[in-house]
């Protein structure tokens, strides 16, 4: 007897539509295939990647990151989908919806090279990709069908709940290429291998890699609601545990569907087979009587007829939930989304009720994005590096505040502490989701900050009673979350929220005043001890660290005159006119700005909290920058042209040094370039070295990445660029960048630096405001864009739109519409051309504002 499950549905079949095509931002040819892996899943809640040939790959669903874990048993049988087509004639195909192996898997590896060798696959394949939609385009001349695999994972910026749900959705679009109709059936595999994460394995006599913990894992066959399929479940994985949860494979189908709890055992590899045979009889599959193997594999098939020279699509849902995360705490620290799911069933039923409206939503974004005036590879910047907020470098705790690594290595989080100066350069998560940003503010000027104004640059957990556990200060850091705290309370218009943070916003900044601190005679030059991002403390005055502190300034003299503080605005501003000052006059060498090298007498007077190295030099300190071109030195300038805080140096210095950061720093190729640390980029892959030093004069031990490449510090230079009217010279940085992850070398969705998925590369979403020059403030209510004709893309964090801009004259025709959440809107300018409305006017959802600008 076939395990068969069949509803009549008003006595008659009506297929699924294909859901609304998304416009391709990127296409990748078969040879551009092997590297790609698009992150399927929520933000907070792990992933599953899709690779360019279809697979599914790098399961890093329960806690942690796992590259290369292929979920369970490595070689044949891993998760995997496959097809079965019965024609006209009776005869009949069976393959894997797979693309051809590439050359470099058949590397020499025993006869088990890479998973899933062994079975049939398409002759054909190609990727196309719209962040966060993928899709793989497989062909075979022998077989009657084409087939597009849809995936993605909704993702509506404002929305955070809703771009974080732990799943993966699959849509298989088959088409018959014949005049006569055929028989197609779609079904998924995979085993039940909760508790092993990829990390937590053993490897048999074989060489397959075995559970460790997990035995008589359960699969149990359900319906309910709008789905059906198979709930995976353990009871013999300590429910403690990061990898105890749950799993399900289901489809939305209400007919055609047959499934497998089990295989039979695996000895020999004969579960594989023995699911082969059994699906490639008829489509159809048998359930087994009793579950066998400690991680029984289960199969899920839909069945359909397909007319002639038509389409029909199989729809696959992969859900999970492990409640149990510890990151970098000793205790259970939780995960978001599982308070808003009971298991992974919960998740399969919440999700088919309200996918059609999600997808039709993130269509609706992507759509919006991709009018946009903008250069493709900046749309590819941007978007692709969204990714990142769905890697597993993101994680919500409990209560729903976002926490970071910087980045993943292949089995663990890599540096920890959502650390201060490594997420100052990203502006995707305050521009799409700004309440996910405030949470993250809230955690800085909380529990991260004591009373003297010393805030933790990597936060401990639980922040309850471990928030100040890394007891040092990066300069860097601190001032330049000042800054995005300014940004978040500009974008939100939140009044009460800078009330309630703003004695702690200023008692960061006076922390750079204490005696032996950053800025201990108070002069506005920050001379002392200066942790920073290069993972080393400068000794004296620098651009790096005394831009990020006049955009500090600057920001707080802003904020103290909205809380009705002037005396201590204007001693703000005192201090950024003589830092502002001795930076251009003292710092700027004529063609960028360097570092004078200097320290204190003695020891005593060294704040050693600013100190996180733990020890102090008081003569000759190694890895400084000293008189190197360095690739960010105006990182400070360039968040505060987004924020909108003007120039905070000469504007004339800095479109000169970002040309000579170009004229110094850029390597067409790499062939002959020396680098005795890590390489991201190799060969003849063009590059922004971190720092060069044109004029001789290196220190004999320079900070330690100095002769690397990495992409978020390359998006800076690039988009500052961008700011200062380098077109031609910003894009191509990022094109460069983008080129060397084309899919062959590297995949265009892991842009890495200390880890993949690296937290900095998300500065990309920066060109997207610097050439549309969108700025907006809840607080004044005031929104601009540059004044250039088009269609362009906007977002503050709480809503999103598009704005259409036609010449007209000596003016412009405008259209500003709302797609997702209200804007207070006062003021609307468009270059020097201004609109006002009437007091508390507001752009609704769905609205569409019309006028003219002259």
């Amino acid at each position: 007897m076939k395990s068969y499950f069949l509803i009549a549905f008003l006595g008659s079949f009506i297929p699924q539509v294909c859901a609304q095509d998304v416009p391709i931002l990127k296409h990748y040819d078969q040879n551009h295939l092997y590297r790609i892996a698009l992150p399927l899943g929520g933000i907070g809640t792990g992933t599953v990647s899709l690779s360019g040939k279809g697979e599914l790959r790098d399961w890093e669903i329960m806690n942690r990151p796992a590259k290369g874990f292929s979920g369970g048993q490595m070689g044949n049988g891993v998760p995997f989908f496959s097809i079965f087509i019965r024609e006209t004639n009776g005869k009949t195909h069976t393959k894997g919806l797979m693309g051809p192996l590439d050359p470099v898997d058949y590397q020499d590896k025993e006869g088990r090279p890479v998973d899933n060798h062994g079975i049939p696959r398409f002759r054909n394949a190609s990727f196309d990709a719209t962040y966060p939609f993928g899709q793989v385009n497989l062909s075979d001349p022998n077989l009657p069908v084409s087939v597009r695999l849809k995936a993605f994972n909704p993702l509506i910026p404002t929305d955070a709940d809703a771009s974080g749900m732990p799943l993966a959705v699959l849509k298989y679009e088959v088409k018959n290429t014949t005049n006569q109709p055929i028989t197609v059936s779609v079904c998924g595999l995979m085993r039940n291998f909760i508790g092993n994460d990829g990390s937590k394995t053993r490897m048999d006599w074989k060489g397959d890699l075995i559970p460790i913990g997990a035995k008589n894992n359960q699969n149990s066959f359900r319906t309910s609601g709008q789905v059906q399929g198979i709930f995976m479940y353990s009871d013999s994985v300590k429910k403690t545990a990061e990898q105890w949860g749950t799993m399900a494979l289901v489809t939305p189908a209400q007919t055609g569907v047959t499934y497998r709890r089990s295989s039979r055992s695996n000895d020999w590899e004969n579960a594989l087979l023995d699911f082969w045979d059994d699906f490639s009889a008829d489509g159809e599959l048998t359930d087994k009587e009793k579950l066998v193997d400690n991680d029984p594999q289960a199969s899920l098939a839909v069945k359909m007829q397909i007319p002639a020279n038509q389409s029909r699509v199989y729809t696959f849902y992969i859900t999970w939930h492990f409640p149990n995360r510890f990151a970098w705490s000793a205790e259970n620290i939780g995960n978001y989304y599982a308070t808003q799911y009971t298991d992974a069933w919960d998740v399969a039923q919440k999700a088919a009720e309200r996918l059609p409206q999600l997808e039709q939503k993130t269509v609706e974004f992507v759509r919006a994005f991709m009018q946009s005036k903008l250069p493709e590879v900046v749309k590819e910047a941007a978007l692709f590096n969204l990714s990142t907020l769905r890697s597993q470098t993101v994680f919500r705790i409990k209560d729903g505040t976002m926490m970071g690594w910087e980045g993943c290595m292949d089995n663990y989080g890599s540096c920890q502490g959502s650390c201060t100066h490594v997420w100052n350069y990203e502006q995707a998560t305050g521009f799409l989701f700004g309440q996910l940003a405030q949470t993250m503010r809230k955690t800085e000027f909380g529990p991260a900050l004591d009373e003297t104004g010393f805030m933790s640059f990597r936060v401990g957990l639980p922040l309850a009673t471990n928030a100040q556990r890394y007891k040092a200060a990066a300069a860097d850091g601190q001032m330049g979350t000042i800054m995005r705290f300014y940004r978040d309370w500009q974008l939100s218009g939140d009044t009460s929220f800078l009330r309630q943070f703003y004695p702690a916003v200023k008692r960061s900044l006076q922390f750079a005043w204490l005696k032996g601190g950053w800025d201990g005679d108070k002069d506005g030059v920050m001379e002392g001890c200066q942790h920073n991002t290069m993972d080393v403390e400068y000794y004296g005055p620098n651009p790096q660290m005394q831009i990020w502190y006049l955009g500090a300034l600057r920001a707080m003299e802003e904020m103290a005159n909205a809380m009705n503080e002037p005396m201590f605005a204007a001693e703000c501003r005192q201090l950024f006119e003589r830092g502002k000052k001795f930076a251009d006059e003292h710092l700027f060498n004529g063609e960028y700005y360097e570092q004078i090298v200097q320290t204190a007498a003695h020891k005593d007077q060294i704040l050693m909290a600013t100190v996180a190295s733990g020890r102090a030099y008081t003569q000759d300190p190694p890895y400084q920058l000293g008189k190197g071109c360095l690739v960010d030195q105006l990182i400070g300038q360039y968040m505060a042209h987004v924020y909108g805080l003007g120039y905070l140096i000469k504007p004339e210095n800095a479109q000169k040094t970002l040309q000579s950061i170009l004229k110094y720093n850029y390597r067409s190729s790499m062939l002959n370039h020396f680098n005795n640390m890590r390489s991201y980029a190799l060969g003849d892959e063009a590059a922004l070295l971190m720092a060069s030093y044109p004029r001789g004069e290196r220190p004999q031990i320079p900070f330690p990445y100095f002769s690397e490449v990495m992409t978020g510090f390359e998006y800076t230079a690039a988009i500052g660029m961008l700011y200062e009217g380098q077109t031609e010279s910003g894009l191509l940085c990022i094109k460069n960048i983008r080129d060397r992850y084309d899919g062959a070398k590297r995949s265009p969705f892991d842009e890495a630096e200390c880890g993949h998925h690296y937290a900095r590369a998300m500065t990309s979403w920066g060109a997207v405001l610097a050439l549309s020059g969108f700025q907006y403030s809840g607080v004044k209510k005031t929104m601009a864009f540059h004044s250039q004709e088009g269609t362009f893309f906007w977002s503050n964090g709480y809503a999103y739109g598009t704005v259409q801009c036609k010449k007209m004259g000596n003016g412009f025709s405008i259209k500003l519409s709302s797609l997702n959440g209200d804007v207070a809107l006062e003021k609307f300018s468009i270059g020097k051309l201004t609109k006002t409305f009437e007091a508390n006017h507001q752009l609704k959802e769905g609205q569409t504002l019309t006028m003219q600008l002259k």
